[in-house]
């Protein structure tokens, strides 16, 4: 946890993030939570989540979430300096992240052939929709569009007997981000036997397809069985019971006598129909939840609450093990962000500090990592190469920051 004397799993390590939105940004802040110094590289209205969630003293929830702990330098590309600086930035970083769609950093001179001709050493993490090579590399892709083409939507419709509809939820984004994490991961370490880097091409739709438990399906061209747990009425509001009906109907009839009124010789389908309808009055037959929820647990099986976003942190578990952490608001208060799940034995890890304004690190992050004087500093302003924001606050930088944890 921050605040300890243990040491970070990526203390010392330097991350350029150069990307924007979802994927790019969750994969720097979980970098930065292990410990590495991220620095995001950011242009003034590039990154749409600045304008999403709840907006506290001009930072917004979800910019919040995804940058948490970096420090910001801000910087135009269209500018000749402003191109040059994240040259030197990269030449001094151990990785890159960018997300841009294939050629657009290499039309700036910015992209893999240009960085790692300076950097020998560097590792740069590039996600994007399709990868950077194929038939559809430079389509747009956002997350929707990967949930739809990775067959997610599809397969989810056919078991709900509805049309497809997407998850309230970035998942495209997220697994390229984690797995981009690991790629860059696996590249430091084979950087550290051979020396030098590597260039990671991480598709969201191979990322999707790869976490997918449901692909061997496929892969073998066998019929999909989704294997899904019900949400059954119960005491006090439905109840999920993860189970396959048969061994649903084992354990409970095993452990608590239920029979089966079916007549002998019945086809399935009524057995199951009439099985269902037991277990269905089994469970709202008990007087209280906490009744019900002792005989699933006697019986062996896993049961789940239906929580809400909001009863999500009255969870105990969540509670426990601190999964929202309180940080600066910039305001003088507090405001909370999801941790990141890494836990160590002997090691430090979580959310560090708030997220950046526009540009706040300028001065430190050019003078520790290229050693560069006020003066060029201020040169690279007068050049409009160096961007802030106007209201800026004078306030202590991200990495003194001390974190309290709720729970």
């Amino acid at each position: 946890m921050p605040g300890t004397d243990q040491p970070f799993p990526l203390d010392g390590i330097r991350i350029l993030d150069l990307s924007r939105a979802l994927s790019g940004p969750y994969a720097g802040r979980i970098l930065a939570d292990l410990g590495a110094d991220v620095v995001k590289v950011e242009a003034p209205g590039k990154d749409i989540t600045r304008a999403l969630g709840e907006v506290r003293h001009r930072l917004s929830g979800l910019y919040t979430q995804l940058n948490a702990g970096k420090r910001n330098v801000g910087l135009d590309l269209g500018t000749p300096g402003g191109r040059a600086i994240v040259r030197r930035l990269a030449g001094a970083a151990d990785v890159v992240v960018e997300n841009f769609r294939p050629g657009v950093l290499d039309r700036l001179d910015l992209g893999w052939a240009a960085l790692s001709a300076e950097n020998p050493r560097l590792v740069m993490l590039s996600i994007t929709g399709f990868g950077q090579q194929g038939p559809e590399a430079a389509r747009r892709a956002f997350a929707p569009v990967i949930h739809a083409e990775s067959g997610l939507l599809g397969r989810q419709a056919a078991a709900d007997g509805c049309g497809p509809h997407d998850p309230v939820l970035g998942l495209a984004d997220s697994l390229a981000g984690l797995h981009g994490v690991v790629a860059v991961l696996a590249a430091l370490r084979l950087r550290d036997r051979t020396g030098r880097g590597q260039h990671i091409d991480m598709g969201m739709l191979d990322a999707v397809l790869a976490t997918d438990d449901y692909l061997h399906h496929v892969a073998d061209g066998s019929p999909i069985w989704p294997v899904r747990g019900r949400v059954w009425d119960a005491p006090g509001g439905p109840i999920m019971i993860a189970a396959d009906p048969k061994k649903l109907w084992y354990e409970l009839a095993r452990h608590f006598g239920l029979a089966d009124p079916s007549p002998a010789g019945a086809p399935v389908p009524v057995k199951a129909a009439n099985r269902e309808s037991v277990v269905a009055g089994w469970i709202v037959a008990f007087p209280t939840r906490a009744e019900l929820t002792a005989a699933l647990d006697r019986a062996g099986l896993a049961w789940g609450e239906v929580r809400t976003p909001r009863t999500l942190l009255e969870s105990p578990s969540v509670k426990a093990r601190g999964m929202v952490a309180t940080i600066d608001d910039r305001g003088g208060g507090r405001r909370g962000v999801v941790q990141t799940p890494y836990r160590f034995s002997a090691a430090a890890a979580g959310v560090r500090g708030p997220a950046p304004y526009l540009g706040e690190q300028n001065p430190d992050v050019l003078l520790q990592w290229l050693g560069l004087s006020a003066a060029e500093v201020a040169g690279l302003v007068a050049d409009g190469a160096l961007l802030a924001d106007a209201e800026l606050p004078a306030l202590a930088p991200a990495s003194d920051e001390v974190l309290s944890r709720k729970g």
